[in-house]
């Protein structure tokens, strides 16, 4: 799908504002609209495309065969069209007009802006046009094209729907969503929020509305917003969680029996904060299979059950969250007391395979971290005898990777493979993989394994910040990037 995004028409008052304030407004649209084309790839697709050719007959037979199916699979066939090529069938007899109105419809707001009006304001009229023509339900409502207005989301709130997609554009810069809207939601299973390019703020209660009054919601997506202190995940019926370059206190997995992913990426800490960024507890969450990325930093806190760990933490049956297959950690090598966190945070996840490391920059250092560094931590026999891939991204030759990676592959008697993929910077291939020539002469643990050296994939396509990915199930392991 078209991911692009048309510069904004800015009202003489923002564009003024802007100025005095030594910016252009022009850029400062162009801007909005780059990043907004970033946050659109990042969506999943909606089901239904807009491109596919409708024919009502075929051109060697002049008999009406469609209209002669029973309701409810004419109804499903509505239900997979394009808004305006569902409410087209309204027009081939009398029978389809009660087939359109009964189906449970996509609307994609991108597919019924009418060519020749002024963009923003097409879109509006056409969406506000289906939403008070349709009874509900709706499959799909995929709202991305054009500022949200209340009224919309009041009609889809009171009409039903199962999949809501909400990507707010910068103009108006506020938007009050009506208390009311998600009384309604008993029938939402999945929920993309993108509102981070306006001032939005997210209070502690509101997410903890919306996950009570949608019991069979299944997937949550946020990115770029402000949610007030925590973010506490209460839900029968939540299986992927996926939070994106927001600015959160803490996300407290309370209860959700059904979870099994917890992503989250690209966390950020208000100016006026006391230097704490993000703390993750888990709870009751026993399904929990994917987790990450954990950013091993003192701004950073991790909590399991009622015991912050840290470094040198003893493990108990309290602090073990035994369902966790993969995990993903960021690391400061350059930083001694976070590399101190590397073998304290997976042995609270016993049942790790799959390990990402993701090298962090850091403009500081506090001490050289050798291959003595690491033995002196003694056995971490979470490496020794459960690891079985290691991915180690953004490498970018330091010595602290190196020691790191060297100790890995002569400790992992059961390693099958480690993947290494080059972070930015590097002028070539050879010079990159020099950086690594000291790998080739380490005694393996595991003889059988391999090493992989790459760079990562198209970052659109691989990226963990894709919804597409990381909230869905088409791989098996989100985190991979190569």
């Amino acid at each position: 799908m078209d991911t692009g995004v048309p510069a904004f028409s800015m009202n003489p008052v923002m564009a003024e504002i802007f100025r005095q304030l030594g910016l252009d407004p022009d850029q400062v649209g162009g801007f909005f609209a780059r990043s907004l084309s970033h946050t659109h790839h990042a969506l999943p697709d909606p089901p239904v495309t807009a491109d596919a050719r409708l024919f009502a007959l075929l051109p060697d037979d002049p008999v009406d065969r469609v209209s002669r199916l029973p309701d409810a699979l004419l109804g499903n066939i509505v239900s997979c069209l394009p808004v305006k090529d569902g409410a087209r069938t309204a027009a081939l007899s009398r029978r389809w007009r009660g087939v359109w109105r009964s189906a449970p419809l996509v609307l994609v707001d991108s597919h019924v802006h009418p060519a020749g009006t002024a963009y923003a304001q097409g879109v509006a009229s056409a969406v506000s046009r289906v939403l008070a023509a349709h009874p509900g339900p709706f499959r799909c409502v995929h709202l991305t094209e054009s500022p949200l207005l209340a009224a919309w989301l009041q009609i889809v709130a009171g009409k039903g729907v199962q999949e809501l997609t909400l990507v707010h554009h910068p103009w108006p810069l506020e938007i009050f969503l009506p208390s009311t809207f998600f009384l309604g939601m008993e029938t939402l299973t999945r929920l993309y929020l993108g509102l981070g390019l306006c001032d939005v703020v997210m209070k502690t209660g509101d997410l903890d509305f919306i996950l009570d009054r949608s019991p069979v919601l299944e997937t949550l997506s946020l990115e770029g917003e402000m949610l007030e202190r925590c973010l506490g995940l209460v839900s029968q019926s939540l299986r992927r969680v996926q939070i994106i370059g927001c600015s959160v206190g803490e996300i407290f997995v309370v209860d959700a029996p059904c979870l099994e992913r917890l992503i989250q990426s690209g966390g950020w800490c208000p100016e006026d904060t006391d230097g704490n960024c993000t703390k993750v507890k888990i709870g009751h969450a026993p399904r929990l299979h994917m987790l990450g990325y954990l950013e091993l930093d003192p701004r950073n806190v991790l909590e399991v059950g009622n015991t912050v760990i840290k470094a040198g933490t003893r493990v108990s049956p309290r602090t073990m969250v035994p369902s966790v297959g993969v995990m993903a950690l960021e690391v400061r090598f350059g930083v001694r007391n976070d590399a101190k966190m590397v073998p304290s945070v997976p042995r609270c996840f016993p049942n790790i395979e799959t390990l990402h490391i993701k090298s962090a920059k850091t403009d500081r250092s506090t001490g050289k971290l050798n291959l003595k560094f690491w033995h002196e931590c003694g056995v971490i026999e979470f490496v020794r005898s459960r690891i079985k891939l290691l991915v180690f991204h953004d490498f970018r030759g330091g010595r602290g990777e190196l020691a790191f990676l060297k100790y890995f592959c002569e400790t992992a008697s059961v390693l099958k493979k480690v993947v290494i993929l080059f972070a930015d910077g590097f002028a070539s291939t050879e010079e990159a993989q020099s950086k690594l020539s000291s790998l080739g002469s380490v005694k393996r643990a595991s003889e059988t394994s391999t090493v992989l050296v790459t760079v990562p994939s198209d970052p659109q396509v691989g990226s963990i910040r894709s919804f597409k990915i990381g909230s869905g199930f088409s791989a098996d392991d989100p985190f991979a990037n190569y």
